[in-house]
């Protein structure tokens, strides 16, 4: 496969499975995330409070396994200490450690991840090829490669793949508020995760009592996608102090003032995805794209989509394609 590169945008689950799988099969990949470390959804929050440093999974709160590749592929994690159970959640539910990251650090390590690098534009060469463009760089590649959200994927593949443009623009993600809160002492509250599909809050998590998180009592809070749409222009300090009100009172609790809050807003926190391909290629063009948008909103959906992208190049190659 020497002489053949692949650049891949976006470096989150779907982006280092489809990475991980070419590098098994000797092909040549570099990868481009906007973020400043491996995260993206799987993102872990840190703060310094009171001089102790607090951890807050803010994003995606575990995952599970259900596909017979998944499942040894985080039997592997397991064995490396970069995912743990965490029975709040379920028997089979997984967490990365120390943060949700961890998986993704472990498998961003090997590969050549460019951090920090937003691809601004696709642009098909002349002699075939591409030339990804960032705001100070230009990068050139054999074969493109989409891992990012929907919304995004469908702005960036408008020109260099408009049907797979127009497919993404068929998906939609439900926005999530979420707050992150520290306090001095355990909340009365007898469980580590609250779900509710009809409160102002769908989601409420423990989150030092997931493992690795250090001391304190942390949690995290996501409100649901109607509640999010309904304050998604607040700004991030309004936005905590609303979810945090509506978390006491769904969780029948006193208010408590927290030592320490703060939120994110996710645009794109799960995308409502439908039937279809797990991954979309041209082997003629030599573009494709993946992501669980494709799949499922789940860890595992978007990691079954970078895995089913890289089969399809793979076998495209395999087959005898040319790359001049």
């Amino acid at each position: 496969m020497s002489g053949v590169r692949v650049g891949i945008v976006g470096a989150g689950m779907a982006g280092l499975s489809c990475a991980t799988e070419l590098r098994k099969g000797g092909v040549d990949v570099v990868l481009f995330d906007k973020g400043r470390g491996p995260g993206g959804r799987m993102a872990t929050r840190r703060a310094e409070v009171a001089g102790d440093t607090l951890h807050f999974d803010h994003g995606a709160q575990y995952f599970t396994a259900r596909d017979s590749a998944f499942v040894a592929t985080v039997g592997k994690w397991l064995v490396r200490g970069v995912v743990a159970g965490w029975p709040a959640a379920g028997d089979e539910a997984y967490v990365g450690v120390p943060g949700m990251n961890g998986p993704l650090k472990h498998m961003a390590k090997d590969l050549d991840v460019h951090w920090g690098v937003r691809i601004e534009q696709i642009r098909q060469q002349e002699r075939g090829g591409w030339t990804l463009t960032s705001a100070d760089e230009r990068h050139e590649c054999d074969i493109v490669i989409c891992a990012i959200p929907a919304e995004q994927a469908a702005e960036l593949l408008g020109q260099a793949a408009p049907d797979f443009a127009a497919k993404a623009l068929q998906s939609r993600s439900k926005p999530c508020w979420a707050a992150m809160a520290a306090f001095e002492s355990p909340l009365p509250i007898d469980t580590d995760a609250i779900r509710s599909r009809e409160g102002k809050i769908a989601w409420a998590a423990r989150n030092s009592s997931k493992p690795q998180r250090g001391a304190g009592e942390t949690w995290v809070i996501h409100a649901s996608p109607e509640f999010s749409r309904e304050i998604l222009e607040l700004p991030k300090e309004a936005a905590a102090d609303v979810l945090l009100e509506a978390f006491f009172d769904q969780a029948s609790v006193a208010p408590v003032v927290p030592m320490h809050s703060a939120a994110h807003r996710w645009l794109y926190a799960m995308a409502e995805s439908g039937p279809g391909p797990a991954s979309l290629w041209n082997a003629e063009t030599k573009v494709g794209a993946c992501g669980d948008w494709l799949t499922e909103p789940r860890v595992e959906g978007a990691w079954l989509s970078g895995r089913a992208m890289a089969e399809q190049i793979l076998d495209s190659l395999n087959d005898g394609a040319r790359f001049i």
